[in-house]
């Protein structure tokens, strides 16, 4: 497939029609809960949900979750619905985090007739304070009596006709307001028969609330067609078969893991729910075939293995980088060989001749090292792997390269929210590292210039347009954000910036909201810089500045036990402060001590900044970060600094930090 620039929309490879049309007829489907039927009816006798953590633990066939939906719905039913009018049905809140309830509630609110507004039980209380009043819901669903306790003085009660809590505790009882747990509902549905509701396409399924990393949160419009189209289409991607194990992670009320849930109960796998507590036992103990995670959690595993990997005998640190060193020279080959290079053109004969060669002689070492180091690795996962998705962010190159060097393959994915969220993602068999891949189908994507909207050429960079069926109806009840996303044409702005290549693959170089502006008019895009950073072993977080400055800044959160390390190898006595003890730290060390932010400190952080910066492939001498300052508190949900999905709020770490960064362009 060679991409034109009249043609933008992906043409489907012969491998991708034919995994298409392998798959259930989902796209015959006109709501979710005549696909769920479909589902059920494929494979009912299947393990559909296993939470092995619960107490008691969960286990539940695609036969047995269906009864449980069609009792939680007929229960909805009995407490009273309005209709739905003009594709916009009644919004019930449901705000709790993963669990089989969760998926049945979900399915359940749906099948009754209704639209879930959806946000983790441990988000901020004014926040859900906020989504429930602003999505006009008529009812509650909640994780357990805690939640409903610390948000029932905030709630205004006109509204609330009842509240479910999804645990067995006694139901909150309040004046005009009726309660129920999870059984007692469940009973009240096991005493009739559910009632069919007409949904299609076009009906409001559910609202999402943007992760509000600027100002208020959106409610996000999706209706039955948008997500119906993700379940139809990520089959050209991911070949899932029933009864496969997957592993789930993620917060199944964000976007990405919850497609990800439904993606892989359409095809029938087993779901088996875990944590960060529980999830390295149960790679090892579940094997699963497939999961899904943000680049933190490539992040996290990452940094575990070079840990591991620090304590071991100096002469064995030494083989092992000399093994990945190699590998990284084999990968780098056969990514030409295979016509794989992030480029605008695929490799010509020549270079893939050469790299072919090359291939041949590190094949024996690197075949070595697969079997001797990195087969433990691939070991701790479970051994059985197909691939890891990973989505919610761009993932930095250094993980790219450790991954596939050690033989794990990470399918990036990329979308929004407003996008269902699925625009594009890479392929097994065309997995090229550092791109976002290509569109999936009936998708297409447009790169447009940010001023002018005039369209641009493969190779040259733009805003990113999308078009499709999983674009969002808009944001609820905000027409000017919603004619301002999406244009006459049905076009929406991304607000990321990229490029194509020839062959349909989008290159993502940052966000537009994003770039900073030098004094010199320079545009930097600090997204790669700052992934770029991250390959430094003492830097944990970075969040850069320099808007209107002459050169970039940086406030850096170090890796405060990879610090501890350099300072008993230097005989040095390290004072740490107390986290969030102010803007710049503390100045005053012990008697003895040096301070975070001293001389001595600083000189080790600014040949990581300066090396890490300078090995990027595309680094120009805007790029060098010429003042730092290291803060003492990481970013966290709960210093507010970051998302519920572990995205950072820069501008809520920019207006905490203001001072900080006055005092070091000072």
């Amino acid at each position: 497939m060679t991409l034109t620039k009249a043609d933008y929309a992906y043409k489907l490879t012969d491998r991708e029609r034919q995994y298409l049309s392998e798959q259930p007829e989902y796209h015959r489907a006109r709501s979710l809960p005549e696909a769920w039927e479909m589902e059920r009816s494929h494979f009912s006798r299947i393990v559909a949900l296993k939470d092995p953590h619960s107490q008691p633990a969960v286990e539940l066939t695609y036969a047995q979750l269906g009864d449980r939906v069609e009792q939680f719905a007929a229960g909805i039913q009995s407490l009273g619905l309005p209709p739905i009018e003009n594709g916009l049905p009644p919004r019930i809140a449901l705000f709790a985090n993963n669990s089989p309830r969760w998926q049945i509630a979900d399915r359940g609110l749906m099948y009754a007739g209704a639209a879930d507004v959806v946000r983790g039980s441990d988000a901020d209380i004014e926040e859900l304070v906020y989504i429930f009043q602003q999505s006009g819901s008529v009812g509650l669903v909640v994780e357990n009596r805690d939640l409903y306790d610390r948000l029932d003085p905030h709630l205004e009660t006109e509204r609330l006709n009842w509240v479910i809590l999804l645990s067995d505790e006694e139901a909150p009882r309040r004046e005009g307001v009726r309660g129920f747990n999870f059984s007692e509902l469940l009973a009240k549905g096991g005493d009739r028969p559910l009632e069919r509701v007409r949904l299609d396409r076009d009906t409001l399924a559910t609202l999402l609330y943007t992760s509000g990393t600027t100002g208020k949160p959106k409610g996000v419009m999706l209706t039955h067609g948008n997500l119906l189209h993700q379940l139809s289409t990520i089959g050209a991607v991911l070949q899932a078969h029933p009864g496969d194990r997957t592993l789930s992670l993620l917060p199944t009320w964000h976007s990405f893991g919850r497609i990800g849930e439904y993606f892989f109960l359409s095809r029938g796998c087993t779901q088996i729910y875990t944590s960060i507590r529980h999830v390295k036992t149960d790679f090892k103990q579940y094997k699963p075939k497939y999961t899904i995670g943000v680049p933190r959690l490539w992040e996290s595993i990452y940094e575990a293995i070079q840990k591991q990997l620090s304590q071991q005998p100096e002469n064995k640190q030494k083989l092992a980088k000399t093994l990945m060193g190699i590998s990284q020279q084999y990968i780098e080959a056969r990514r030409t060989w295979q016509g794989l290079r992030l480029e605008l053109e695929p490799p010509g004969g020549g270079d893939r001749l050469m790299a072919g060669v090359k291939l041949a002689l590190l094949w024996p070492v690197h075949a070595i090292a697969s079997k001797l180091v990195y087969a433990k690795i691939r070991e701790a996962t479970g051994g059985q792997l197909a691939y890891v998705i990973s989505g919610g962010g761009s993932l930095a190159m250094h993980l790219e390269n450790f991954f596939e060097a050690i033989g794990l393959d990470i399918l990036v994915g990329y979308g929004l929210t407003e996008t269902s969220p699925v625009l594009t993602a890479r392929r097994f068999w065309h997995n090229l590292r550092g791109s976002a891949g290509r569109p999936i189908p009936e998708t297409a994507i447009r790169i447009v210039d940010p001023e002018t909207r005039r369209t641009l050429k493969p190779g040259e960079r733009g805003l990113v347009l999308a078009r499709g069926p999983q674009i969002m109806q808009g944001y609820y009840q905000n027409p000017e954000a919603t004619a301002k996303a999406i244009d006459g044409d049905g076009w929406f702005d991304t607000g990321d910036l990229g490029w194509l290549n020839t062959q349909g693959d989008l290159i993502l170089t940052g966000r537009a909201k994003e770039t900073i502006v030098l004094t010199n008019g320079e545009n930097i895009e600090p997204q790669p810089i700052e992934d770029a950073c991250l390959r430094s072993a003492y830097i944990d977080q970075i969040v850069l500045v320099g808007q209107d400055r002459k050169y970039l800044g940086a406030l850096v959160v170090p890796n405060f036990e990879a610090l501890e390390g350099w300072a008993s190898r230097e005989n040095v006595r390290l004072h740490l402060p107390e986290a969030g003890n102010g803007d710049m730290g503390s100045e005053r060390a012990a008697e003895g001590a040096i301070a975070l932010n001293s001389d001595v400190v600083h000189r080790l952080f600014r040949q990581e900044l300066n090396r890490e910066v300078k090995n990027r492939p595309s680094y120009r001498s805007d790029d060098r970060i010429g003042t730092f300052w290291l803060l003492d508190e990481p970013f966290s949900i709960e210093n507010g600094m970051m998302t519920q999905t572990l995205k950072i709020k820069k501008p809520v770490v920019l207006e905490r930090y203001r001072s900080a960064i006055e005092a070091m362009y000072n």
